[in-house]
């Protein structure tokens, strides 16, 4: 049954107050499709639905919820409830729900749970928000130095069931520093009598707990991992950040950027559940201070009255001109922004990166000029063809260069590259563009 049917049956079933079929119909879901479902349902409901789950498929489905959801049900709960929950967890996942409980929560569920996942749990949620700590995960599969393929894999069937993958298995020491890794597949081809030690690989790739979260996202892409093992200063392993993890750090500083480069701020939590106020807030900011960098157009257009009341038909080409600068720059600005963001282009490359955009920018002048003059002869004659071709390619290739640079300078500043967005480039660009166009007009035409 698709997932729109399973929905408005299980809706059905809640008016009917049928407790067998809202049994029957949640064991029916993929915990990803059920969260999906529960996202748009009061707090009450959430709970009483979660209710008709075990355990584990309970705190499945309880980690795919946003974080602000998953906040409110947990208040809702009783501190035993919480407490079971939080052990079924996740060790991620819980440390991020436990960081928005209230400090007299928190230390009552404490007081609630194992010492061991206690422990686990505070030392979790310790973590800068952020930090590769806090998107890794404590359930791995390891197995000592010292075994043989067979005694490995008995300790991986019975360590299974908490780690979050076994495709990768970590090979520690006898204090717990991180040796070597070999995949499961390996584990399974080798002869039982095999000594880990000699199948293992030694080459390792690891990162730390207090490392910016994308980098570490940054490596299970670029070297297609299925986790990255984190250590301490000791080498001692703490914990693995896996790929689905990685993933969502790539989605969370992609939106990021995508809100940036519109002059939006970062929404905490849902678009669809974010208030009327957020949203204002959110935008308002850049809107007025943009408002404001638009004086300086007008004041270039004030400038040149002389020219404008002269030649009329420059006003014409206005908007053609600043639009197409405005353009190229956005152009320029997303394809820098993107560049130093996956860190396919570093601060480093400005000047060979200016000199690839000059000649960029000159032939997309050029051709777009070759196109608009003839529009200029037509409305003016070939005076007005020269200017507009002219300032065509003066605005393009300083929309251009603007853009391009700009992600450069706010980087080198320590500024993130994605505010140097398409609005404020265009801004700039369009302020610039007025002055260049009535300056090479004035030229041309002798005024």
């Amino acid at each position: 049954m698709s997932y729109a049917m399973l929905a408005n049956t299980l809706r059905s079933a809640m008016e009917k107050q049928d407790t067998v079929a809202i049994e029957e119909l949640v064991c029916e879901f993929q915990p990803a499709d059920l969260a999906e479902f529960l996202r748009h349902e009061e707090t009450e409901v959430c709970l009483k639905i979660l209710a008709h789950l075990a355990l584990a498929e309970r705190a499945e489905v309880f980690g795919y919820l946003p974080l602000t959801l998953q906040a409110e049900v947990a208040e809702e709960m009783t501190l035993e409830g919480l407490a079971q929950l939080l052990s079924s967890m996740e060790s991620d996942e819980r440390a991020d729900l436990f960081n928005l409980m209230e400090e007299e929560r928190q230390v009552a569920v404490l007081k609630l749970m194992a010492h061991e996942e206690r422990e686990d749990l505070r030392r979790m949620a310790s973590y800068a928000e952020g930090t590769v700590g806090a998107i890794m995960t404590s359930n791995y599969a390891s197995v000592p130095e010292r075994a043989s393929v067979a005694e490995a894999l008995d300790i991986v069937r019975k360590t299974a069931p908490d780690a979050e993958t076994i495709y990768q298995i970590y090979v520690l020491d006898n204090i717990q520093r991180l040796v070597g890794t070999l995949s499961l597949r390996e584990l399974i081809l080798n002869r039982p009598s095999m000594p880990i030690s000699s199948i293992m690989t030694t080459e390792l790739l690891t990162t730390y707990p207090d490392e910016p979260q994308e980098d570490a996202s940054r490596m299970i892409s670029r070297y297609d991992l299925l986790a990255l093992p984190v250590i301490d200063a000791q080498q001692r392993l703490v914990g693995i950040v896996t790929y689905d993890d990685a993933m969502d750090v790539a989605e969370q500083e992609a939106t990021e950027d995508i809100l940036k480069g519109g002059t939006v701020g970062n929404l905490e939590g849902s678009l669809r559940e974010a208030s009327l106020f957020t949203l204002y807030r959110k935008r308002i900011v850049w809107l007025v201070l943009l408002v404001f960098a638009n004086i300086f157009s007008a004041a270039g257009i004030a400038l040149y009255e002389e020219t404008i009341s002269t030649y009329i038909v420059l006003v014409f080409f206005l908007p053609l001109l600043v639009g197409s600068a405005g353009n190229a720059g956005s152009q320029a600005s997303t394809l820098m922004v993107r560049g130093l963001a996956t860190g396919d282009v570093l601060i480093t490359d400005w000047a060979r990166m200016f000199a690839r955009e000059f000649l960029v920018a000159l032939g997309l002048g050029l051709t777009m000029a070759l196109a608009v003059s003839l529009i200029g002869a037509v409305r003016g004659g070939p005076e007005i063809a020269m200017v507009v071709a002219s300032s065509m390619v003066a605005v393009v290739m300083l929309g251009s260069l603007v853009g391009m640079s700009l992600p450069f300078l706010l980087n080198k500043l320590g500024w993130d590259p994605a505010t140097a967005s398409a609005p404020l480039v265009a801004t700039i660009a369009d302020a610039v563009g007025v002055l260049v166009y009535f300056a090479i007009a004035t030229a041309i035409l002798g005024l």
